[in-house]
């Protein structure tokens, strides 16, 4: 999407991008669980955007650490974040 709105240039195909780092990236996906969903409404986020309550959920319930520049998601308390500013 955001290539498509013209916020990120990539030098090729989004579909091809993503594989090519993927292929080099030791990246695990983290499923969209029931549980994810559960804790997407728990949180204490200050906006509704469902994918930024996905996403931290996602953190929350898998232990991860969130690198996010997004200061809205930096306030989480429930949430261990690291900035990328």
């Amino acid at each position: 999407m955001l290539v498509e709105k013209g916020r990120v240039v990539l030098d090729r195909d989004p579909a091809r991008w993503i594989s090519d780092v993927l292929r080099h990236a030791p990246l695990r996906d983290a499923p969209l669980t029931r549980a994810v969903a559960i804790e997407s409404r728990r949180l204490r986020l200050r906006h509704e955007d469902p994918a930024d309550r996905f996403i931290a959920a996602t953190a929350s319930v898998y232990d991860l650490t969130l690198v996010t520049a997004d200061e809205r998601l930096l306030a989480l308390d429930d949430v261990r974040t690291l900035p990328n500013r």
